[in-house]
């Protein structure tokens, strides 16, 4: 009884694997639109799907990123403007898309555009330093994705969503993590909203990179200035140390980050390309081995390990 349990799950191991590996075909009369291209994994992403053939819309914030992308890429990529946080230019970009791929509609949407924002101990903060990232990653992210939908399904295409694992576990302050795990309940929604559509909803979940966004220097000079502007009342909580210590623990995430920026792209690809994409996947071996199965565990669990990590205020009670 044992040994056929066991064969059974091979053989499931087998098929599931097998079934990964089952490709769509003909893709070079596919469009494909990604936001974020201006560095990044949109960047590479971009160059990548236009060397595979893909017909790739390249949304760039600024014009000297759009005009970088293109002098490396075929003639057939097409570079276009876009503040994802601005509702007209979504909406006139979204109306030119319609007319430049007809009625073969939209294969891919990928979702990357993105900003880390202030990271900071939630009482240093106001309102206002949350409000750049829920509107670039959430906001913006959703408004591209209801002006693009209709031209994905028409195609009964694909819709990728490049999450975080920071949608999985909040360990620091600021409005990074609330966009991050609003855009996973965005995409699950999303998802079985358009099943009856054909049209397949993937969310990626990358660990720690080492991209424009991750850069340690300008965290910590955005912290730095917050903490010039706090009450004498906090700086005395967190102790006049609390700062120098909390720059060096930053400064030293640095080595554990993931400096392939292609693991992200590998997952973009599966998910436009597998007749099977899957609903999440994960890149970083720091996310694989510790923040996503971490996520699993109870919340005792992630406090204490996560708490570890933060530094010791001063003088915690002295409120």
């Amino acid at each position: 009884m044992l040994f056929l349990m066991l064969v059974l799950l091979l053989f499931c191991g087998f098929l599931w694997k097998y079934k990964g590996q089952l490709k769509i075909t003909d893709i070079t009369d596919k469009y494909i639109f990604i936001t974020g291209c201006d560095s990044g994994f949109g960047n590479l992403a971009a160059r990548t799907f236009d060397k595979k053939g893909f017909r790739v819309i390249a949304a760039c914030l600024t014009e000297s990123g759009a005009i970088a992308l293109k002098a490396e890429t075929s003639e057939r990529l097409r570079p276009v403007l876009l503040d994802v946080t601005d509702p007209e230019n979504v909406k006139r970009t979204a109306q030119w898309v319609k007319n430049h791929v007809g009625e073969k509609g939209l294969w891919g949407l990928i979702n990357n555009a993105g900003v880390l924002g202030v990271l900071a101990p939630t009482d240093w903060l106001t309102v206002e330093d949350y409000r750049e990232p829920i509107e670039v990653n959430l906001f913006g992210l959703i408004n591209v994705t209801l002006h693009m939908l209709p031209l994905v399904k028409k195609a009964q295409g694909r819709v990728v969503n490049v999450s975080s694992i920071g949608g999985r576990l909040a360990f620091g302050g600021g409005g990074y993590y609330p966009s991050k795990y609003a855009v996973e309940g965005f995409n699950d929604s999303l998802r079985r909203d358009m099943k009856a559509f054909g049209v397949h909803v993937s969310c990626i979940e990358p660990g720690l990179f080492k991209t424009k966004l991750s850069d340690p220097t300008k965290t910590t000079e955005k912290k730095l200035a917050i903490w010039k502007q706090l009450s004498p009342d906090i700086k005395q909580q967190y102790g006049e140390s609390y700062i120098e210590k909390s720059v060096d623990k930053l400064k030293g995430t640095t080595s554990f980050m993931n400096m392939d920026l292609s693991l992200v792209v590998k997952c973009m690809d599966h998910a436009l390309t597998s007749l099977f994409p899957k609903t999440r996947y994960v890149a970083g071996k720091d996310a694989k081995t510790f923040w996503i199965p971490l996520s699993h565990m109870p919340a005792v669990l992630q406090d204490f390990l996560l708490l570890k990590q933060k530094v010791e205020l001063a003088n915690p009670k002295a409120v």
